[in-house]
């Protein structure tokens, strides 16, 4: 699997998660704002990060790649 490719699953899973967390959270109210600041704020960052770190690790393989030819 190549970086783009796990950068997509990376971005979809976040948007999935996303999702079933706003489904989850119109029937659950009483720890729900915890469990969200807890667990999933640094999550969503993390991911973000990783996201980031993913588009830079690609620019940085193809210029190796440009430069081995």
């Amino acid at each position: 699997m190549g970086v783009y490719e796990g950068r997509g699953q990376l971005s979809k899973a976040l948007k999935q998660l996303q999702l079933r967390w706003t489904e989850a959270r119109m029937s659950w109210d009483d720890a729900a704002a915890y469990f969200e600041k807890r667990f999933l704020e640094p999550l969503e960052m993390d991911l973000k990060n990783a996201v980031s770190a993913m588009d830079h690790m690609a620019t940085v393989l193809a210029q190796v790649r440009r430069d081995c030819q």
